[in-house]
Parts: C-alpha cells; sequence; structure tokens
C-alpha cells in the first residue's frame, strides 16, 4: 500500500510541469484593449454593487463582465455595440448614466421624489412637536363626559 501511494506521488510530481503553463503562455493584458475597458467600464453600473462603476466594483460579477467585455474588444466590436449589447441584456439600469426616457424616469427622478418626502415627513413631525401638548381643543360633548367621569371619582 504504501508503495502504491508513493509511486502516485512520484507520478503526479513528475506529471505536474506538464500541466503548468510557462510564462511564455501567459497572455499579458493589452494596454488598449485595457484603456477601452477602463473607459467603458467608467460608463457602466456594478449590477451588484449599484453604487459602483463596473471598473471601480471588485465584485465577482463585475470581473465576470470586465472579462466578458474584453472578449467583446479582442472580437472587434465597438463601444457602441458593446453598450447595446450590455443594455439589451441587462436594461438601461447597466448604464452608470442612463438614457431620458420613459422607462427611467425612475431612476432620474426617484432620489428627489424620496428626498421631498423625506422633508414633509421631517417638516410634520417638527412641527407636531411645536404644539404643546394642552392646545388640543375637545368638543363640548367630549368636555361634558370627561367631567361627568371627572365628578365619580369624587
Amino acid at each position: 500500500m504504501k508503495r502504491l501511494l508513493a509511486a502516485l506521488l512520484l507520478a503526479a510530481c513528475a506529471a505536474g510541469p506538464a500541466f503548468a503553463q510557462s510564462s511564455e503562455e501567459v497572455a499579458k493584458p493589452d494596454p488598449a484593449v485595457e484603456a477601452r475597458l477602463r473607459v467603458l467600464g467608467e460608463d457602466l453600473r456594478c449590477l451588484v454593487c449599484q453604487n459602483q462603476t463596473l471598473a471601480d466594483s471588485s465584485a465577482p460579477l463585475a470581473q465576470d463582465l470586465r472579462n466578458e467585455i474584453r472578449q467583446m474588444i479582442s472580437q472587434g466590436r465597438s463601444d457602441d455595440e458593446i453598450r447595446d449589447y450590455l443594455v439589451q441584456r441587462y436594461g438601461d439600469f447597466v448604464l452608470y448614466r442612463p438614457p431620458w426616457k420613459a422607462t427611467t424616469l425612475a431612476l432620474w427622478l426617484g432620489p428627489f421624489l424620496l428626498l421631498g418626502l423625506g422633508a414633509v415627513v421631517f417638516a410634520r413631525i417638527v412641527r407636531g412637536r411645536r404644539k404643546p401638548p394642552g392646545e388640543a381643543q375637545a368638543s363640548p360633548a367630549d368636555r361634558e363626559r370627561v367631567e361627568a367621569l371627572l365628578a365619580k371619582d369624587d
């Protein structure tokens, strides 16, 4: 049994270099491709992080998308073709600056609407705290019921 394990270990060590890539086989990144990728990545949104560009994100999906864009650049596709492909696949949300149209109104106006809603809620809370608690006006019928209840306690 020991001889079999030793033989397998020796065979694995001997075969290791055959499966390893030499330094010549590892492709160095093309500076032109990387420059185009950087420019495109600044215009595209990371689908995971959503508040980062594709170029700045370290998410695994962002890395996959960058590799896919590298392949498309290597295939000779233009920047517009690559953007169109990604928009077709993921929608206008993938663009860091989506176009102004009916389907993207929520992306453009949503933050302002939420800010306005927050301001209204804040104003109501502040206005509600300004009134002293004794200023509430009761109807005459409510006052009579309160006085009747207080008279019972005496």
